[in-house]
């Protein structure tokens, strides 16, 4: 397929600015791949659609904050810094986007903090924004990481329109997360508090967890019209036994598997055996699912409402079907769901 058949108008007050006031109150789509129906209704309805010994599959990365502004020695220009991902921990590398790039050269120190509570030396360009730094930092690990969380700011994406605030730092971040290394939040389970994982499993559905640390890379524009030739960046998964153990009595049982997320999904699709079952590994994935494309492991999908031309949303078509997801996304708008991080939801089953 064409990247320019999953282009459309999107109206930009669709585009949620801050999460609902409780996770579950928001909205959810449900859209029934076999009949075609498309159901409006809430994130806490979701319990009617799953019964007992099916398994929710989750995400349970953790984003850290990602971003933080330094100034430039000398000129003290400002400069923002995002890190991507710790490359050597000892010798605190890390690879950053920086922003504006065309001032930051290998050499340049960045300093963090009002009092400069942390500098780091730029040693490498990698792309036209992209960054190798070093830290400058003699303090133990723990202590590094206590000054990056005091230094640095909640990831929210750039499409939301405003600083975040004391609430983001708990509601940019899902109740189950544990492992941290995402710059972005699995925002599917963002719509899943406590009290309904409690409801749900009372209910009998159990929760299985698998780890990808969302990367920009999940967000990056595609830039080819022929998808087949889009190379996605690689994203560290890791998926344990008990997962899959959960998992594959669920299947062998004929119950449903459900991933919560385009980035659960992406790891279920990196690790399945010939016969269709979940198996553990640990590892780099960079998956690109288009239609046409056969899942393996999971029969039911939630995600939320994403970006025209984007991978998720061409995720979505492939697991929905092309002309339903779009007709899905044309009654979204019409009826003004709320769009990408902290916005709606929609099940697909």
């Amino acid at each position: 397929m064409k990247l320019s058949q999953f282009r459309f108008d999107l109206p930009l007050n669709l585009i949620a600015q801050h999460p609902t006031k409780r996770r579950e109150d928001a909205r959810l789509m449900v859209v029934h791949r076999q009949t075609g129906q498309i159901e409006n209704k809430h994130f806490r309805d979701i319990m009617d659609y799953f019964d007992d010994k099916d398994v929710f599959v989750v995400n349970n990365t953790k984003v850290f904050p990602a971003r933080m502004y330094g100034r430039k020695e000398k000129t003290g220009a400002k400069i923002e810094v995002f890190l991507l991902r710790e490359l050597n921990k000892p010798n605190r590398l890390w690879d950053v986007i920086v922003d504006p790039a065309r001032k930051i050269r290998v050499g340049n120190k960045l300093y963090f903090g009002e009092n400069d509570e942390l500098i780091a030396e730029v040693i490498d360009n990698t792309t036209s924004r992209g960054r190798t730094i070093r830290f400058l930092w003699d303090g133990t690990d723990e202590e590094f990481r206590n000054m990056l969380e005091f230094l640095g700011e909640t990831p929210l994406p750039k499409y939301i329109k405003r600083k975040p605030e004391a609430d983001d730092k708990e509601r940019y971040q899902t109740v189950y997360a544990k492992h941290e290394g995402a710059v972005a939040a699995p925002t599917a389970g963002l719509h899943f508090s406590i009290e309904l994982i409690k409801r749900l499993e009372i209910k009998g559905v159990r929760f299985a967890e698998v780890t990808l640390h969302t990367g920009l890379g999940t967000f990056r524009p595609i830039e080819v019209e022929d998808l087949s030739k889009h190379k996605m960046d690689a994203e560290y998964y890791k998926i344990e036994d008990l997962a899959c153990k959960i998992v594959n009595k669920a299947i062998q049982g004929n119950h449903r598997i459900c991933s919560i997320g385009t980035t659960t999904m992406r790891a279920l699709e990196s690790s399945y055996t010939a016969e269709k079952l979940l198996k553990p590994s640990e590892g780099w994935t960079n998956i690109f699912i288009h239609p046409p494309y056969q899942f393996n492991i999971a029969d039911s999908l939630v995600t939320n409402l994403h970006l025209p031309k984007t991978s998720l949303l061409i995720m979505t078509c492939a697991f929905a079907g092309y002309d339903l997801a779009m007709e899905a996304y044309k009654k979204a708008i019409k009826d003004k769901y709320r769009f990408f991080s902290y916005g709606d939801a929609m099940l697909v089953i």
